[in-house]
């Protein structure tokens, strides 16, 4: 079996998404997302930050780990790891084969065939059981309520930050985002959610209430003595003292604080994280994509920030982290579902940078850079403003402007071709995935 030729062949996406393919697969191979314990993560923004630095403590504790986070960044092997290790293809044909009968037999008696989420989420879920993991760390892939995750029976639920995101799926209000989100809520379990404003936390409060559910509330000004201290940020919570952590951006103080939380309700149903691993495994992080560093000279950070609050995010940690860079550049891919209109607005405030605008990595996935470029004239002069493919864009930020600050930015999706297109140019990546 051709992995890559294989989920090839399975749909992205359905425009009323159910949980039947999962339930029906799942019980064909008894039931393996019941036998391990996990925790779930959803959210609009964070979420992949809190599975990494969660992970990574658990992994410091001594604990066998799974890790499922998407969407994978070069092949599907990264988001599917066990210790940081990511799954092999050999493995995972192993499971494939076993699994296509299932699939081939669903699809057999279902007018709505399986999807490739739904397929990788089942694998995801029999690899960790059959490797045994002490806990599994699960990122919701859009949304809580129908998302294909969503049959597991977690010890904590986590909500990250909840925003205007993926509106055609989830919903047009900020009510409606943040009950579909909340949807990983269980029964007699805990959640923890961070308090952002009254509209959304009411609407998780009365979830949990609904459900018997212990909800654990992390609050910003929990969060105290903060300082930036080299690649670290450094700040208090609660009794946790001296906290660093190595991801860049404030908004990764409240990430932390809810791992944090979740630590110690892990503490209380028994797992034993001792204070030294939970200080290294903040502090040794890495998250890939996020406001990582992939070329040192010149200096090029790739963000997947994709919607308004990840902008702002970044716009904020740009002013905390680089603000000594008196010039930058910003290499913009910007999906079609998105508001791309505000994402703009939002990112087009510097007005001595230069925004080269791209048609991403497939001109009917993306908005196209004309269309960016006429609507970032709003709100910087057309001379800081160019219009290129991505290869383009950025052999000309390194080459045309070498002492300038470089973003990628605006898409996930086009990390992998970013590799690629660096490595051609014979740039040293500081962290290469493949």
């Amino acid at each position: 079996m051709n992995i890559e030729e294989y989920f090839a062949s399975f749909d992205k996406f359905t425009e009323n998404p159910t949980l039947d393919a999962l339930e029906y697969i799942m019980e064909k191979f008894d039931n393996p997302h019941k036998k391990i314990k996990c925790v779930h993560v959803a959210g609009t923004n964070g979420k992949g930050s809190v599975c990494e630095m969660l992970t990574n403590v658990l992994i410091y504790s001594g604990y066998k780990v799974g890790k499922f986070v998407s969407p994978h960044l070069v092949r599907y092997n990264d988001g599917i790891c066990i210790n940081n290790i990511e799954i092999t293809d050999e493995t995972a044909t192993e499971m494939l084969t076993e699994m296509k009968l299932v699939i081939d037999e669903y699809n057999d008696k279902n007018e709505v065939p399986v999807k490739w989420f739904e397929a990788i989420t089942c694998l995801v879920y029999i690899y960790f059981e059959r490797q045994n993991v002490d806990i599994a760390v699960i990122e919701a892939g859009l949304g809580g309520t129908m998302d294909c995750t969503n049959i597991i029976d977690p010890l904590v639920s986590v909500l990250t930050n909840i925003g205007y995101d993926h509106m055609d799926i989830l919903g047009d209000s900020i009510e409606e985002i943040a009950a579909n989100e909340a949807g990983i809520v269980k029964e007699n379990s805990d959640t923890v959610a961070i308090y952002e404003q009254d509209i959304t936390m009411n609407i998780i409060k009365k979830i949990c209430k609904e459900k018997s559910n212990n909800l654990h509330i992390v609050r910003k000004e929990d969060i105290s003595n903060y300082s930036t201290q080299d690649d670290f940020q450094v700040f208090d919570y609660k009794g946790y003292k001296d906290i660093k952590i190595n991801l860049k951006g404030r908004f990764q103080t409240l990430n932390a604080t809810e791992v944090l939380e979740t630590i110690n309700i892990l503490k209380d149903k028994g797992f034993d994280i001792q204070n030294d691993a939970i200080y290294a495994g903040l502090s040794t992080v890495i998250h890939k994509a996020r406001q990582e560093v992939l070329c040192k000279d010149p200096l090029i950070i790739f963000d997947g920030a994709h919607n308004e609050d990840a902008i702002c995010v970044l716009k904020e940690s740009i002013d905390l982290h680089y603000k000594n860079y008196a010039k930058k550049i910003f290499i913009i891919s910007i999906i079609n579902t998105k508001d791309y209109r505000t994402m703009i607005k939002n990112l087009c405030t510097d007005k001595n940078a230069i925004y080269i605008f791209t048609n991403g990595i497939d001109e009917n996935m993306y908005v196209k850079n004309d269309e960016l470029c006429a609507e970032a004239t709003k709100y910087i002069s057309e001379h800081n403003i160019l219009a290129k493919e991505l290869e383009d864009a950025i052999r000309f930020a390194k080459e045309e402007h070498e002492n300038q600050l470089i973003f990628i930015a605006g898409s996930f999706y086009v990390y992998r071709r970013t590799l690629e297109i660096l490595r051609v140019a014979k740039l040293e990546i500081k962290l290469i995935l493949y």
